[in-house]
């Protein structure tokens, strides 16, 4: 099972993973949804999980909204968002305000390693493309187990690696930005939501969402350099590297080293 590189610490990792996705420049490459699939597959992840109007959801690592506004507008759940970096937060209240969801969704600051949140207190969690790049993977199942009432679901995306041919290109610190250089098998995450208690009840390979998420960034770049590039290039954005970390990231999906996966879990 791969590890990370050792020259980064995790505080590091989480600061500026942190950072890169509370940024406009991730909005501007990935839109509204940040995650392989989008949401489509996040529907997919809803009803697996068998969610019901009034049922209380915790979404770990929430980003700008997008998935707790699908859950409280279309399955009627009461959401609330947890994410590390404040943007985000921000960005998400503003959003659920807009949609005229603000009575049933609520966003807080938070480290997924240490929820703020009561125990047992959610029907459902939900966490997607985001688990890959915590430091402390066993910490962050123990909490997401804690959260959750006795017969409680987690539902889980995230991208899977096989350790074995995941490119050098990435590895280390832009690697994990990338999700991928801490990713593990889709087994790999079945064994640490086991460790933390829950039962894993389903699995699904997604694989084909990474390279249409690739294609859809390709897109976006070319369409960015041309119209927004100096934008971008003040937000952090080397156009220099990005084809080759797009070029190698294809060639692991190509290969099978890299594909995408959902799993549900639930706290007996």
């Amino acid at each position: 099972m791969n590890r990370p590189d050792p020259s980064v610490a995790p505080a590091e990792a989480k600061a500026c993973c942190a950072a890169v996705y509370g940024s406009d420049l991730v909005a501007l490459l990935l839109g509204d949804s940040y995650h392989p699939g989008g949401l489509a597959l996040t529907r997919r992840m809803a009803d697996r999980l068998a969610l019901r109007a009034g049922a209380t959801v915790l979404d770990v690592a929430s980003g700008r909204g997008a998935t707790a506004l699908l859950l409280s507008g279309e399955y009627r759940t009461d959401v609330t968002g947890i994410d590390l970096s404040a943007a985000n937060v921000a960005a998400a209240v503003e959003a659920a305000e807009r949609a005229g969801l603000a009575g049933r969704i609520r966003f807080r600051l938070g480290d997924a390693e240490r929820l703020p949140v009561p125990d047992a207190a959610f029907d459902a969690a939900v966490c997607e493309c985001a688990f890959c790049t915590f430091p402390d993977k066993g910490t962050a199942a123990a909490e997401l187990a804690r959260v959750l009432r006795p017969g409680g679901r987690l539902g889980l995306t995230d991208v899977t690696v096989d350790p074995r041919r995941l490119p050098a290109e990435l590895a280390g610190l832009g690697g994990w930005i990338a999700c991928v250089a801490d990713a593990r098998p889709l087994d790999g995450y079945a064994e640490i939501l086991a460790g933390a208690g829950l039962r894993v009840i389903a699995r699904e390979r997604h694989d084909t969402a990474v390279a249409t998420m690739l294609d859809r960034i390709d897109a976006r770049l070319a369409l960015i350099r041309l119209t927004a590039r100096d934008r971008a290039e003040a937000a952090g954005l080397d156009f220099n590297r990005a084809p080759a970390l797009l070029a190698a990231a294809r060639a692991a999906v190509g290969d099978g080293a890299i594909g995408y996966g959902l799993l549900v879990a639930a706290r007996p």
